[in-house]
């Protein structure tokens, strides 16, 4: 495919192929305790190293027994054993308190729900027979000692982080998060209140949120002007991370440098991507780095990012690569979109009439990040299609979520 000003445009698929050829996963590892290794990936399989419950306990509250003292036990003829203590054994035709959770005594097999029993001067009445376990938690019912629980490359979550500390494992071995270098590009661009002609910058701030967001450790550099110079020394400075992306000046246009700087230092593997809004996205590999150069335009920068920053992340994480989660939802107007290019339409979310509807933004521009921002998700038009009907029921991505 061909593009004003474009040698080719290459299809998001096939960009993304080109771009995960050249990461690298990461090799280094570091011991973190539970409290800090949510979100991290396991470089080692993890096992059990006790049972969960490690005793036997109640699982009601009620009177442990022996399950052979109660057979035959019923209302109108219940059975009648002594009552013990609290913490006591259970000997023959006795019965003990326990509370659910509480360590089964010894001697019982079988616990007896208050509910089905009465107590009268040392004595419980029975009037429910009960099974041998019957009301037990046995040893391992939850998690047996020594079960494998999570392979390498598991990505923990704060649910894995519980289990783990119940079966005695305190610590984890963790791959090391993708570094990544941020550097925000353009002579235009100001951090302070810009003046007139000046714009604040804030690629370089939202991509260095998603970095994090999606699994990466971001460094995020001051502004580098729209100097050759000085983007290339951005770029070498950077090429000890394992990731390396730039915002801005990734065009065709007379201050649109890094593509050729990145051209010049290692191999462009794609300039121009048929994708709306965000043509203007360049992929390279310098020194064995691969180095995303996204566009200026703050919704073209976002959604290149989801399309290819994320996952490289995750390639060079070792986490897996998991979809936006969706959300049904019928197109109140159409989208259009020409064939040939993939197109992520932004939409709000509301109800009406006891269904989930998607209205598109009124806002289309790629500059204009509150479309974005104030967005709830955005439709996404498969390539060759010509747009989507009003009334079609569509998936709106979340694409600011990550698991």
């Amino acid at each position: 495919m061909k593009e004003s000003g474009f040698k080719e445009v290459t299809r998001v698929d096939a960009a993304r192929e080109r771009l995960l050829g050249a990461v690298t996963p990461v090799e280094g590892t570091t011991t973190r305790p539970l409290a800090a290794a949510d979100g991290r990936v396991l470089a080692e399989p993890v096992t059990a190293e006790r049972a969960v419950p490690h005793y036997a306990r109640a699982a009601m509250d009620g009177f442990a027994v022996r399950a052979e003292d109660t057979f035959g036990a019923s209302g109108r003829s219940p059975a009648v054993l002594r009552e013990r203590e609290r913490g006591e054994s259970v000997g023959p035709n006795e019965a003990t308190p326990v509370h659910t959770g509480s360590e089964l005594p010894d001697g019982a097999d079988a616990v007896v729900m208050v509910e089905e029993t009465d107590r009268f001067a040392g004595e419980v009445e029975v009037s429910a027979a009960v099974g041998e376990g019957e009301n037990v938690a046995p040893v391992g019912e939850d998690v047996a000692d020594g079960q494998p629980l999570y392979e390498a490359g598991h990505r923990l979550r704060p649910s894995d982080l519980g289990l783990l500390k119940s079966v005695g494992v305190h610590e984890a071995e963790c791959y090391d998060r993708p570094s990544v270098g941020v550097i925000p590009t353009g002579e235009e661009l100001v951090q302070g209140d810009p003046d007139p002609g000046e714009v604040v910058e804030t690629n370089g701030l939202t991509v260095s949120a998603l970095v994090e967001r999606w699994g990466g450790r971001a460094e995020y550099r001051d502004v580098v002007t729209d100097d050759e110079a000085a983007l290339r020394a951005a770029i070498q400075r950077d090429l000890t991370k394992d990731l390396v992306v730039t915002t801005g000046g990734s065009s065709v246009g007379e201050r649109d440098l890094i593509p050729e700087v990145v051209d010049d230092l290692g191999e462009l593997l794609v300039h121009g991507v048929a994708l709306k809004p965000g043509h203007p996205c360049a992929l390279g590999v310098v020194e064995d780095t691969p180095v995303l150069m996204l566009p200026g335009y703050p919704v073209a920068c976002i959604v290149n990012a989801a399309q290819f920053l994320r996952p490289a992340l995750k390639a060079a994480g070792r986490m897996p690569d998991e979809p936006f989660p969706t959300t049904a939802a019928r197109l109140t107007r159409k989208i259009a979109s020409a064939p040939g290019e993939r197109t992520f339409a932004r939409v709000r979310l509301s109800e009406a009439d006891g269904e989930t509807v998607a209205t598109p933004t009124r806002a289309s521009g790629s500059g204009v990040l509150s479309s974005v921002a104030l967005a709830d998700g955005w439709v996404v038009v498969a390539d060759d299609a010509e747009g989507i009907a009003e009334g079609e029921t569509v998936a709106v991505q979340n694409w600011e979520y990550d698991a």
